[in-house]
């Protein structure tokens, strides 16, 4: 379980689904019984004492109509496309449950930021996009490679690493029917490889909980 604080006041908390029945309990021992409403992102506890903590339910996962049944289908084994994206740097894979069943991760050399100024500043400049075009060229061919063929079992894609690489890459043509599977969740990852890969399936598959 982790932890970061939320804009306008609150915590985010990350659980894992097979712990969300006991995280509940323990709201429950601190702020008393709560009240269960059902809303559009999942379910809303608000506790006698004031205190509300917002289970979202996670990607791909059906609505549930209460905490029984939102711990049952959060927990439920599904398949999750994953395609994580930072200039020069991709890693795609698809998640069956929680085990990485297709993975793979491609690198290519991205020329860092330069002091120089003038024409060479300039010309270094455009050296640096048009690498980092042609690397998130390959990236979308590596996706529909690995994803399109799945895009079938897929419950949902979800996303990690810098916004608009994954948006870049998600633009091809080709990749629509899996943009069509993006969940909103926006994983925060370091440059895409192999282990960010595999830990990214829990971070895709975990409950986010607002409290307040």
């Amino acid at each position: 379980m982790s932890s970061r604080p939320a804009a306008g006041g609150g915590r985010w908390v990350e659980v894992d689904p097979a712990r969300v029945t006991r995280w509940v309990e323990g709201f429950a021992d601190r702020h008393g019984p709560p009240t269960t409403t059902v809303l559009g992102y999942g379910l809303l506890l608000t506790a006698p004492d004031g205190a509300t903590a917002e289970l979202h339910t996670p990607p791909g996962a059906r609505p549930a109509p209460d905490l029984e049944a939102f711990a049952g289908v959060a927990a439920a084994p599904r398949r999750l496309g994953l395609l994580l994206a930072r200039k020069g740097a991709v890693a795609v894979g698809v998640a069956d449950g929680t085990e990485l069943v297709v993975s793979k991760v491609d690198t290519r050399y991205v020329q860092g930021r330069t002091a120089a100024g003038g024409w060479s500043q300039q010309r270094f400049a455009r050296r640096r996009d048009n690498q980092a075009k042609a690397a998130l060229g390959d990236a979308a061919d590596l996706a529909v490679r690995l994803l399109l063929p799945a895009a079938g079992t897929l419950a949902a894609l979800v996303c990690g690493g810098d916004r608009r690489a994954v948006d870049t890459v998600l633009a091809d043509r080709r990749l629509a029917p899996i943009a069509a599977l993006r969940a909103e969740r926006l994983l925060d990852v370091p440059e895409p490889r192999h282990a960010v890969l595999v830990a990214a399936v829990s971070a895709a598959r975990a409950v986010h909980i607002l409290v307040r």
